[in-house]
This record gives structure tokens, C-alpha cells and sequence, in this order.
């Protein structure tokens, strides 16, 4: 499945994520921002969406008010990924 998304929607989203990207990275287990495609059970669902990249998911419930991450920021979709901890080889 070609994903595409129009250069108007492009550049909404990386004004959005430039933003909000310095204080999405101070966040607790977040170790990267970028932009990508929303998933669901692991699939993408072909939405574009910034991606915030985190370590582990915890409930809502545990994690602290400051740390936890919106679900859309300025009307954008935002999605979170479990990537685990990155390490230079």
C-alpha cells in the first residue's frame, strides 16, 4: 500500500512537530519526534501523524501529568511507538 500525502499536509505537519518538538524530547521515556503514518495493532493506517518515539508505554494512570503525551497537537494527529532504548553500534 503507496502512502502519499499531499506537500500542503506535509508542511502543516512539520510546522506542528517543529513546534512542539523540543517539549514533546523533554518528555519521560521519549527518545525520538518525526513524522509518520498512525498504527493500529502495528499497522499503518495510512493517517499521517507525528510520531513520537518512546522506550515503553506505561498505563496513563502511572505516568505523571507533565510526561504524558497528547493525542493531537494544533489539530495534528500524534501517535506514540514503542521503539525501545536506541544505541549507537
Amino acid at each position: 500500500m503507496e502512502m502519499v500525502v499531499e506537500d500542503e499536509v506535509l508542511e502543516n505537519l512539520r510546522a506542528v512537530k517543529d513546534l512542539h518538538e523540543a517539549d514533546l524530547m523533554r518528555k519521560a521515556n521519549v527518545v525520538g519526534v518525526g513524522l509518520g503514518f498512525q498504527q493500529r495493532d502495528g499497522e499503518p493506517t495510512g493517517e499521517p501523524a507525528i510520531v513520537v518515539s518512546v522506550t515503553h508505554k506505561l498505563p496513563l494512570s502511572l505516568v505523571d501529568p507533565d510526561d504524558a503525551i497528547p493525542s493531537e497537537l494544533d489539530g495534528v494527529p500524534v501517535d506514540v511507538q514503542v521503539v525501545g532504548k536506541l544505541r549507537a553500534l
